[in-house]
């Protein structure tokens, strides 16, 4: 019989919980809500004190984090944003970040409305192309933060080639590998210094709940950023914290029918005539398809594209029935969204349009539903 770690993937989430009660063989993860906890003596802890500290259901938690990433530590947070701002606290004033400018337009409303009035200054570049990424360090510089693929607009980034550009001039390299979770892509192996993942997405995958991750690679950064966790408060509640472990369960096999679903979708809408223009990795024709074939263990569930006008894309957002008009991502239901007015709506117009995100880009998080009735859905709300 393997040893635990030897295990797969797949089984280890399937088993994270059991084992944890000993006294009663619960095979469910206890929730204990405990905020205080007593202790045996003077200068005596069982190892809890407060919950802002450490609590046993979050502690769970954050191992099962730590080996899907195959990190040293994992964090668990009350939301993506909580995370990343965590993150960003680790940085101090005068220091300069590069990320990249296809990412998600609530990292780039905490840095340019919040951080920047504590002259932590940021450059966005299109990390697709590594001598953009080397053209914007400078001497301030102290970190590269990417998502890959991007977001929307599904751009590939050479995790590896990043990777040792930050070891050369010693940043910090963070990658956002919400779109992909660890059953796709493993950033630590490929030499991020820390994941970060909006855990409301694929790990909740059921649109009912809010959270965030950080996993470290390293085992001094994680107790740095487990000190600003402490510090700040940001923490994921012992309920929610439970929630996240069941869901996570199912994850790859919520996952891999995703996946299914949105490489035929994509294949479909190229050859609709009102789509000008499909995003999706698993797509042959785009840039990055050979690239994340070496990086990735699939294309993920993400997808967008482009319709001949804005009124088409209302027309889409009007008329589906079966997909919902909605915010956020990963979940088993699948959900249309114009990222110009949701959730790219901070980032100034100039600067969406510069990109392509504009009123007539629909992005797709495509869900578990029968592949033919969601077929049958876009087909009636494309029709003229």
């Amino acid at each position: 019989m393997k040893s635990k770690g030897q295990l797969h993937i797949q089984t280890r989430l399937v088993q994270a919980g059991i084992g944890r009660d000993e006294k009663t063989g619960a095979i469910s993860l206890p929730i204990q809500p405990s905020a205080t906890y007593r202790h045996p003596g003077v200068g005596e802890s069982t190892g809890y004190d407060y919950i802002r500290s450490g609590n046993p259901t979050r502690e769970a938690l954050e191992e099962l984090l730590a080996d899907m990433e195959g990190g040293e530590r994992g964090l668990a947070f009350a939301s993506g944003m909580a995370a990343l701002t965590c993150l960003f606290l680790n940085f101090s004033s005068g220091d300069h970040l590069v990320l990249s400018e296809d990412l998600y337009g609530g990292t780039y409303r905490v840095l340019d409305q919040i951080f920047s009035r504590f002259k932590l200054t940021v450059s966005y570049v299109d990390t697709t192309n590594i001598d953009n990424i080397r053209a914007a360090i400078t001497e301030q510089t102290k970190g590269i933060l990417i998502e890959t693929p991007g977001n929307p607009l599904l751009g590939i980034a050479d995790i590896r080639a990043i990777a040792n550009l930050c070891q050369q001039h010693q940043l910090l390299f963070i990658v956002d590998n919400t779109f992909m979770t660890p059953l796709l892509q493993r950033p630590l192996e490929m030499g991020a210094d820390v994941v970060v993942h909006s855990a409301t997405k694929y790990f909740g995958g059921h649109n009912d709940l809010c959270a965030g991750v950080l996993v470290a690679r390293d085992k001094q950064l994680g107790e740095d950023l487990y000190f600003l966790q402490n510090s700040t408060g940001p923490i994921l509640s012992p309920q929610d914290s439970w929630l996240l472990v069941r869901s996570l369960k199912t994850l790859a096999l919520r996952l891999e029918r995703q996946c299914q679903n949105a490489q035929i979708i994509a294949e479909w809408l190229q050859k609709q005539p009102q789509i000008e223009v499909v995003y999706f990795p698993g797509l042959p024709e785009h840039p990055g398809y050979q690239l994340i074939q070496q990086q990735a263990d699939g294309f993920g569930a993400m997808l967008s594209f482009r319709v001949n006008s804005a009124a088409r894309a209302r027309q889409i957002l009007e008329r589906i029935k079966l997909i919902s008009f909605a915010e956020s991502l990963g979940g088993v239901e699948s959900l249309l969204t114009l990222p110009a007015i949701q959730t790219h709506g901070d980032i100034p117009e100039a600067e969406r349009l510069r990109l392509g995100i504009c009123d007539a880009l629909l992005r797709l998080s495509v869900g578990c539903e029968d592949i033919d009735d969601l077929l049958a859905d876009l087909q009636q709300a494309l029709a003229d």
